[in-house]
This record gives C-alpha cells, structure tokens and sequence, in this order.
C-alpha cells in the first residue's frame, strides 16, 4: 500500500480537489509510478465536464512521468529506480496492437476511460478506504503516485529532464505523431495546422523537423502564432480577423494546401480544415469534441478524391516513439520545453484554468 495525495474530481464540472489517498500494491503486470509530474491535457478537461462519460469520483491525469517504485511478479521489462513516461492503455493482444496500431485497440475506450481496471476493480481509494475512479488512461497520475502497466509505462533515459517528459505521453506525441506517424508529408509539401494550442505546435515542429515548404499555422490568440513562427511555421493566420480558407489558398497558390490538421475539436473549424485542402488532400482529426458533435460536409468536397481521417495518439507506438521524440528535443530539432510552464500539485486548479484561458499552452504539475 502506498500512500500520498492525488487531485480528485467529485462533481460534473467541479474543482478538482486534493486528498489523500491510498495506492494498492501492484498486480502481476502493473507498475507502481512516483510521480514527478504530470502535462495537463484537454483530454483531463473534457472528462472533469463530462463530455466523455467517466464515472465520478475520478482521478484524472494522462501524462505522466516518473520513477518506478515497485513492479508486479510479471513484469519483466522495468524494475525500481528505472524512469517511466505514463502512455495511454491498451491490451497488446488484439490485431491492431499485434499491428503496431496500439492507438486503435479493440479495448482502447475501456483501457482508458472505464474509471476502472478491465475487472472494474480501483486502484485507489481515498482516505476513508472508499474507492475512487482510477486507471484513466491506465494510470490516473494527477498525484504522488500512479499504476500503470507494463504495456504503457515506456522506460527512457536518465540523463534527461523526467518533469518535463510527462506531455510526450499524450498531448506532444499526438501532434507530433499526427504529421510524422499518420499523415506523413514530404518536404515540398504544404500543411495547414488549426489550433495552435501544445497538440497544434508539436504538429508544427515536427512538420519543419522534416523540412515541409509551406506550414501554415490558424488560431484566435496573436501571441501563440507568434510562438508558431519562432518554432517553424512558415506563415501564420488569425481566424478571428481573416478568413482562413481564403488565406490558406491564397498563400498555396494551388487552390489549397497538400495536408491540414485539426486540433480544436470543433465541428464548424474541421470544415475549414476540409475546405482549405486541395484535390486531392487529406485532413487529419485530432481534436476531442464532445460525445455526438456532428460536422456538416459538403460531399461533393470529398467526391474529389479528399480524405478526413481521425488519428488517435499521434499513430504512435508509444515504446518507439517516445524515445525518437526525446533524441529530436536532444538534438534541438524538436524544442517541446517552450510550451511548458510548471505548477505545483495543490495548485491544478489555477494550471487548468490557465490553460483553458489560453494563457499557458502546456501546464505541468509536479506533486513533490
């Protein structure tokens, strides 16, 4: 049993609130985490307001980093001492994990937003020995400590900055994955990015890692494209003061770019993304919506040979790419670290507001 704090969410909408809690030992193939901090994501958000229906009380939290503290009898890859990112859940059975698509696991809404093991069983209970939700991305790391499995606590160097890992787990891969993993442009290609939050800049920075002619980046706050052209975006559009479609095809010069990418998760927004494409393109979804939001398409955009395809997780499998992302950042081709700002845990509450008012991109919390 360990014992430490953890930032649970009682109520629809409601603060998230810090307590003590109690962390069960490790089953067979579970990890126990110390946390050294944690990337807040839109994702934690979504599902503190409910539009993903996780059960209350929650322990939210999906990108985690820290060290590992005790591994259950079958774990055989990771031992105590060695430093973990928290990825997302998946079974490592199914065809799409077989496949190296662990994003698309037969199980993935289960694994990481049931609120509980695949039994229904907690990890965590508060300190009145009632349970409290947990396994929220198969690790639930808003506190001192997390499980997770074996499958998705990836091991990285140690020679690197373990509280500034924590977003490679999910927001930084996701971007990044989505251009490098999914997508897939050649240099002389265009792209055009919506939303220059931490998943649309990652997108950015992995598209000039790879030398893309033309990258385009769309938002409503100047100072984030002004962020976008420090980290490689080759022109920059407010949509709040320029029609973006009409921009994007003026500045292509081909009637619209190659690629677009939509981080917002805004219905009227993807349209823009599909209309901004040339024939034939493709647009990449990433942005979470609430459950049941609808887009509207012109089918006869799509008639023409475009594309629209969801991308969970960047495509990424977690064990390779986490690492590839870490030697970019090494190497200064892929500087993540100037999204970050860092709280401390008792004050999450100010980190997520912080980032939904847009004044933060990239909130990482550390309990110690």
């Amino acid at each position: 049993m360990f014992e430490g704090k953890a930032a649970v969410v009682r109520d629809k909408a409601g603060p998230l609130v810090i307590e003590d809690v109690k962390l069960a030992a490790p089953r067979h193939d579970e990890v126990v985490v110390r946390i050294v901090g944690t990337g807040v994501c839109h994702t934690d958000m979504v599902v503190r307001d409910q539009g993903y229906p996780v059960p209350l009380p929650l322990v939210l939290g999906h990108e985690g980093a820290g060290v590992v503290e005790q591994v259950g009898a079958d774990v055989k890859t990771l031992a105590p001492g060695d430093h973990v990112v928290l990825a997302f859940g998946h079974c490592g059975a199914c065809n799409a994990c077989k496949s190296g698509a662990p994003g698309y696991c037969a199980e993935f809404y289960d694994r990481n937003f049931k609120g509980a093991r695949m039994d229904g069983s907690q990890a965590i209970c508060d300190a009145h020995d009632h349970p409290l939700g947990s396994a929220f991305f198969a690790q639930s790391s808003f506190g001192t400590f997390a499980m997770a499995t074996e499958r998705n606590a990836i091991k990285i160097r140690k020679d690197v900055p373990l509280e500034l890992m924590g977003p490679l787990g999910c927001g930084v891969s996701t971007g990044a994955g989505a251009v490098l993993n999914a997508l897939k442009p050649h240099a002389a290609s265009s792209i055009a990015i919506f939303g220059a939050g931490s998943v649309g800049l990652s997108a950015a920075m992995a598209a000039a890692a790879i030398g893309c002619a033309k990258i385009i980046m769309i938002d409503l706050h100047d100072d984030r494209l002004t962020l976008a052209r420090e980290l490689g975006a080759t022109h920059v559009i407010n949509g709040g003061k320029e029609d973006a479609v009409e921009r994007i095809r003026e500045i292509s010069e081909t009637g619209g770019v190659d690629f677009t990418l939509e981080c917002t998760g805004n219905d009227k927004v993807l349209v823009q993304a599909v209309d901004a494409l040339r024939i034939p393109g493709t647009c990449g979804l990433v942005g979470a919506a609430a459950m049941g939001v609808r887009a509207s398409i012109d089918m006869n955009t799509l008639l023409f040979g475009r594309t629209i395809r969801g991308i969970i997780e960047g495509d990424s499998v977690p064990q390779i790419f986490i690492p590839q992302l870490i030697e970019l950042w090494r190497l200064g081709k892929f500087p993540f670290d100037k999204l970050v700002r860092f709280y401390d845990l008792a004050d999450i509450n100010q980190a997520i507001a912080d980032s939904e008012s847009g004044r933060v991109l990239k909130p990482i919390v550390r309990p110690h």
